[in-house]
C-alpha cells in the first residue's frame, strides 16, 4: 500500500494531503475564490499557481496530492511539476475517473462535469490518466460515489478494477450526497474473487457534515485508509463566513479558523489523510497549522454542536456558484 509510506512518516504534517480542484481550473464553488485567484486565471497562470502550492507543501511535508480527470488539468499541472523534480520519490499521487471537465476553461460555463460510471469512461480516462501521470499514479478513485452508481453493480467494471490493482494500483473511491454512509457500506461489501476490491475511501467530513463517520471508522477497521476531503466546506468554515462557534474557538486557540476546523477532524482515530484545498501559499500555511492545535474535549464538544442536517448541508451545497 502507498500509504504505508504516510504511516512511518515523522512530519505532522504527513497526515494532511494537498488537493487541487481549486486550481487545476478557473471555476469551481469555493467561496471567496475571486479574491483568492483574481482575474488572470490563464492555463499558464494556474499552472505557476498550482507549481508553487506543490513545492511550499512538499516543503512542508505534505505527501499526498490529489488530483482528478474533471479537475480541468490538475493530472498535467501535478505530472509536470513531478517531471520536473525526478528526485521527489517519496509522494502518494491519487486521482479519480468518473467526471468528465466540460467547461472549456471558462467559468461561465452552462456545465462544468459530467458523470458518468460506466465501463467506458473508465477505459478512457484510465488511459488518459496514463498519458499524464504514468507510473507516478499510486491510488485511482472513482468520482463521488452515490447509492445509485452503477459502478456499485457493474461486475465488468469490478473484474477491470481488479486487473488495475494486480498490477499495482491501489484503488479506492470517494463519496458525495446526504447517503454517503450508505455508499460507503455498500462499497465496501464490493469483492471479487473473495477479496475486498477497494483501498482507499474518500469522503466529505467537517464540522457541518459528520454524517459519514460511523461508516468511516468501519472502512478503517476494514484496512482502508480513509481520505477526509471538503474539510473546509468549500469556504463555509474560512474565517471571513465562519460560524461564531468557530470564530470563539479560533480565538481561543489563537489560531485561524481552518486550522481548527482541520484540527478537529485530525482528532478522529480513523482519518488517514486530511485534504487541505488551499489556493494560495498564505491559505495553505494556515491549513498546515492544523496538527499543533491542541483542542481539549469541552473545545470538540462545542465545535462538534455546529453539525448540520445533512440533506440542508447538500443542498446548501449544491446552490453554491461556480466563480
Amino acid at each position: 500500500m502507498p500509504f504505508a509510506r504516510l504511516a512511518t512518516a515523522t512530519t505532522p504534517t504527513c497526515h494532511i494531503g494537498l488537493g487541487l480542484a481549486a486550481v487545476g481550473r478557473p471555476g469551481y464553488i469555493n467561496l471567496g475564490r475571486d479574491e483568492d485567484l483574481g482575474e488572470n486565471r490563464s492555463v499558464d497562470a494556474l499552472r505557476d499557481r498550482t507549481h508553487e502550492l506543490l513545492d511550499a507543501a512538499y516543503a512542508q511535508g505534505v505527501r499526498y496530492f490529489d488530483v482528478a480527470r474533471s479537475y480541468g488539468r490538475s493530472e498535467e499541472f501535478l505530472a509536470d511539476w513531478l517531471n520536473a523534480r525526478p528526485d521527489i520519490d517519496d509522494v502518494v499521487v491519487g486521482s479519480k475517473w468518473g467526471y468528465t471537465y466540460t467547461a472549456g476553461w471558462a467559468t461561465d460555463a452552462e456545465k462544468h462535469e459530467v458523470k458518468d460510471h460506466g465501463l467506458a469512461t473508465y477505459e478512457r480516462q484510465r488511459a488518459e490518466t496514463d498519458a499524464l501521470l504514468g507510473d507516478r499514479l499510486d491510488l485511482y478513485q472513482i468520482h463521488s460515489l452515490t447509492p445509485d452508481s452503477p459502478a456499485l453493480t457493474d461486475k465488468d467494471l469490478h473484474a477491470k478494477l481488479a486487473e488495475a490493482a494486480a498490477r499495482g494500483v491501489s484503488v479506492g473511491f470517494s463519496t458525495s450526497g446526504p447517503a454517503q454512509a450508505d455508499t460507503i457500506r455498500a462499497a465496501l461489501a464490493i469483492t471479487v474473487d473473495g477479496e475486498p476490491l477497494f483501498r482507499t475511501v474518500q469522503s466529505t467530513y467537517n464540522l457541518l457534515e459528520h454524517s459519514a463517520a460511523p461508516a468511516l471508522a468501519e472502512a478503517h477497521d476494514a484496512g482502508l485508509t480513509v481520505i477526509v476531503k471538503e474539510g473546509m466546506a468549500n469556504g463555509r468554515l474560512a474565517a471571513p463566513h465562519a460560524p461564531e462557534m468557530l470564530r470563539a474557538v479560533a480565538g481561543e486557540a489563537s489560531l485561524g479558523c481552518d486550522a481548527v476546523a482541520l484540527a478537529w477532524i485530525l482528532r478522529r482515530p480513523w482519518a488517514g489523510v486530511v485534504l487541505s484545498g488551499a489556493a494560495t501559499v498564505p491559505q495553505l500555511f494556515s491549513n498546515l497549522h492544523a496538527p499543533a492545535v491542541d483542542l481539549d474535549a469541552d473545545q470538540m464538544t462545542r465545535l462538534a454542536t455546529l453539525a448540520e442536517d445533512p440533506r440542508a448541508y447538500w443542498e446548501h451545497r449544491g446552490q453554491l456558484p461556480w466563480h
